[in-house]
């Protein structure tokens, strides 16, 4: 008898916590698309070498068009996301603060799966938008508005223009002797961004909530693909994807 009771209790138990996992279980997504980021640094990002910020602070802008992308069953294809950040120090110091800007073309369903992809909410500790959510300590008002996006990764070249928010470009890096363009290709086999970036020389002015001036200061272009587990893509799964680097 006692036996029965504890099985029966073992299989209460058990289905409880399969009913909190399935609570906890996060949403289904997936982004692929066109990746930029502008900063204060030298060319290059020494952040990606670990090393500190080129001025000690860090401030500047990232954003991306999604080719294809969903959350759960809401589309989020041909959407721009965009946001401006400044770090006191390096970023995983903390106390970051951000001002979002998303695509105005963004439905309510989808400006609510972008935010709730951006939040870092049931994401894995070490995948982007998870660390983001850590390290980012102040959100500023969010913006809805047209986002300009222009992108070439073989020519090193983007713009992006948001009205009284910020507008940015980016442009081959050159030999400061001889003017001919210079190639640097950042390549991460593990990275939690990207896998594989241009280097460019960047241009950015942030004219909202968060205000700089970067003249031929970092940038770089890449490829991206996330979803709800991180990085959608291994490495060689990339490289066989992307032909790339």
């Amino acid at each position: 008898m006692r036996k029965r009771y504890r099985d029966s209790e073992s299989a209460l138990e058990a289905e409880l916590k399969s009913e909190r996992e399935a609570e906890m279980a996060g949403k289904n997504w997936q982004i692929e698309g066109k990746y930029v980021e502008y900063c204060s640094c030298d060319h290059g990002c020494p952040c990606e070498s670990m090393a500190e910020p080129t001025h000690g602070d860090c401030t500047g802008l990232v954003a991306f068009k999604i080719d294809k992308g969903h959350c759960e069953d809401v589309p989020l294809d041909d959407l721009m996301v965009a946001a401006t950040f400044y770090f006191p120090r390096a970023i995983h110091h903390g106390q970051g603060v951000m001002q979002p800007i998303i695509d105005e073309r963004a439905s309510e369903a989808q400006r609510e799966a972008l935010f709730y992809i951006l939040s870092g909410q049931d994401q894995p500790v070490g995948t982007m938008f998870q660390i983001f959510s850590v390290i980012i300590e102040t959100i500023k008002e969010p913006v809805f508005a047209r986002i300009g996006f222009d992108w070439d990764l073989d020519k090193r070249t983007a713009k992006l223009d948001v009205a009284e928010v910020v507008r940015a470009h980016s442009e081959p890096i050159r030999n400061p002797v001889t003017d001919d363009e210079h190639r640097i290709l950042t390549v991460l086999p593990t990275g939690w961004v990207f896998h594989e970036a241009e280097g460019a020389s960047g241009f950015a002015k942030g004219i909202g909530a968060i205000k700089f001036d970067l003249n031929r200061r970092h940038s770089s272009l890449a490829n991206v693909a996330w979803n709800q587990n991180g990085l959608l893509y291994t490495y060689d799964q990339y490289k066989r994807k992307y032909g790339r680097p």
